[in-house]
């Protein structure tokens, strides 16, 4: 069927080199992809969503959970890393799946790519603007409510202007090209890390090992949903391979970038979580900053304030390279002709691609202004497993039909580490809430209908019939 029409990876390769002169600039290294990983994973994870899952989900077993979502996480980054070293080609998930799969399949995971970027970085913009109100209100600053939050008459809000005007900002620096603007991700992400040692350094003096009893006290099914949840926390590495276009050497560089990145957020995430349910009992954690809570807690507002401005840079840095992910994710779908080719166009002096640069910074900010977004934590999880769940799979295919490719990693022991890859993210899927798969259906009946009636015909597969 035509439908399952694939683009080979010979012609994906051909393609990439024909436009090397004129297409994106190769200009990132192990460094770079490794803030860039950083940048995506370390932000809303550790200063937003610790406190919730801990209270209300693991308690102190929260660091069994984000050790088993990291290993859940490192087996799909392994796959990650083999196709990123096979097909060095933008579009992550969704390009590995056109040339794995075919195309139908590549077009519903690059939909559910866009759902998982585009709805991630709304609700961090949103969060970021709840941050920065509050360290506004430290210095006696206070915005209009009527423009403090997203829509809700009954609570006088009717538009959250800060989140509208950090999503823009960002849009802008994106813009500008791939190494300025991961350049100015990678300070911001040594000022993060920087604020998260200290928090380690202060809060260890601090742990009472009583606080960590009991360790699960909502069972292991507890820890399993707040696995889970820190999915939410893990999507960077997905970020690292939709730059595969703009790494000077990327079969080399990319697998580097993305384990790097997976090693250094899982030791930070234990860490914090460790340090964080033995300062404060984890019943006392369901608050929106838990990490300045917990130095407050503890009397070191000192410290807190520091952790509020790192927490302000960490969530610019996740909002940073969630729109940098979508913007390249645009351009690679834009490309294959699924969606208008205006999306792949260049800017001739930055080499950034500029319309869906603008297209998805504009998006966001409506979507992040108006529309509220605390309940699509989870649609973004769903979204990411099914990404996880088809790389893994194309990669045991592609051991079979195309074993003469070229790949500078392998994942070892396959096809054990990809199935366990499999199985994993199918198990946290089914522990998601039944409303946030029936809102991902909807989302994916809605993307069917934009491939029959636009993809379908537009296709260049479709032309060289």
């Amino acid at each position: 069927m035509s439908f399952f029409r694939r683009k080979s990876i010979t012609s994906m390769l051909q393609e990439k080199a024909a436009s090397s002169a004129g297409g994106l600039k190769k200009e990132l290294g192990v460094f770079d992809l490794t803030m860039l990983g950083v940048g995506c994973v370390v932000g809303t994870g550790i200063f937003v969503l610790t406190g919730v899952a801990a209270a209300k989900h693991a308690g102190p077993g929260l660091i069994l959970s984000f050790l088993l979502a990291g290993i859940v996480c490192a087996f799909c980054a392994l796959c990650y890393a083999e196709f990123a070293s096979m097909v060095p080609v933008s579009g992550s998930a969704y390009t590995y799946s056109y040339a794995t799969f075919g195309e139908i399949i590549a077009w519903i995971l690059g939909w559910d790519l866009i759902l998982e970027y585009g709805f991630a970085a709304s609700m961090v913009a949103s969060g970021w603007s709840g941050y920065f109100q509050g360290l506004l209100s430290g210095f006696g600053l206070e915005i209009p409510k009527a423009i403090s939050s997203a829509f809700n008459p009954a609570g006088g809000t009717y538009f959250d202007l800060p989140a509208v005007l950090i999503v823009l900002l960002l849009t802008f620096v994106v813009s500008r090209g791939a190494k300025e603007s991961t350049r100015l991700n990678s300070i911001m992400v040594i000022i993060k890390v920087a604020v998260i040692i200290l928090f380690i350094s202060v809060g260890a003096f601090y742990v009472k090992p009583s606080n960590w009893t009991p360790f699960m006290p909502y069972g292991f099914s507890g820890v399993v949903t707040g696995a889970a949840t820190a999915f939410l926390s893990y999507i960077g590495f997905d970020v690292v391979a939709t730059a595969a276009e703009e790494v000077k050497n990327p079969q080399k560089d990319l697998p580097k970038g993305i384990i790097w990145s997976l090693v250094v957020c899982s030791l930070l995430y234990i860490l914090v979580t460790a340090v964080l349910t033995g300062m404060v009992p984890y019943t006392l954690l369901d608050v929106k900053n838990p990490v300045a809570f917990a130095l407050q807690f503890i009397h070191q507002d000192w410290v807190a304030g520091f952790i509020s401005l790192g927490a302000i840079v960490g969530i610019t840095t996740v909002l940073f390279v969630l729109l940098f992910g979508q913007t390249r994710l645009f351009y690679a779908i834009g490309r294959d002709g699924l969606l208008p080719e205006k999306l792949s166009r260049l800017h001739p002096k930055t080499g950034a691609p500029a319309v869906s640069t603008w297209v998805t910074g504009i998006v966001v900010a409506i979507f992040a202004g108006v529309i509220p977004l605390n309940k699509l934590a989870d649609l973004v999880s769903i979204g990411t497993l099914f990404a996880f769940i088809a790389v893994s799979l194309g990669i045991v295919i592609l051991r079979k039909t195309r074993p003469d490719l070229q790949r500078s990693f392998k994942v070892p022991l396959v096809p054990l580490i990809p199935i366990i890859a499999v199985l994993t993210c199918g198990y946290l899927l089914i522990s998601l809430p039944g409303i946030t798969w029936i809102a991902f259906l909807i989302w994916m009946a809605l993307g069917l209908c934009v491939y029959f009636m636009y993809g379908y015909k537009h296709s260049h597969l479709a032309e060289k019939k």
